[in-house]
């Protein structure tokens, strides 16, 4: 089977279960989106990110690739949420933590960007929305610019 080269065929790809809050997770996802960044595949799952016509130097590990900032996945296990801005910003990092267990049952499974939900009637879209509103394009370069300098 060969990976998804489109958003559309990435979609296809998600059934059963999970069918429904991954599309309601992207949607919300588009919703708060900030002006500026764009859809696109992004290492083999839907991703959002800095286009270069808008920050021509790309991402610094890859320039030939535009600027990372969020990604969906449908994992093996999980619906996978990444988002480089609670990566790089210690106080956006805490604020989501913080509000996560406000509105979540469940204890959140989560890695340095990627929060992984095990259970689909638990994901809490307002916070997902209100952390995608937290960045503008100006502001995550600014962020994301300030992470290079300091490594």
């Amino acid at each position: 089977m060969s990976k998804p080269q489109s958003v559309k065929e990435y979609l296809n790809t998600v059934t059963g279960e999970r069918e429904e809050p991954f599309h309601q997770l992207r949607e919300t996802v588009l919703a708060n989106l900030g002006d500026g960044f764009e859809e696109t595949m992004s290492y083999g799952m839907i991703g959002y990110v800095v286009p270069h016509s808008l920050y021509p130097s790309g991402y610094h590990c890859s320039p030939e690739l535009p600027l990372p900032f969020a990604n969906l996945a449908n994992q093996k296990s999980h619906i996978g949420f990444y988002n480089m801005g609670l990566y790089a910003d210690p106080d956006i990092y805490a604020w989501f933590v913080e509000e996560y267990g406000k509105r979540s049952k469940y204890k959140l499974n989560m890695g340095k960007s990627c929060v992984r939900f095990k259970r689909m009637n638990d994901i809490p879209y307002d916070l997902i929305g209100e952390l995608m509103q937290k960045f503008t394009v100006e502001n995550y370069i600014a962020l994301y610019e300030n992470q290079i300098k300091t490594k």
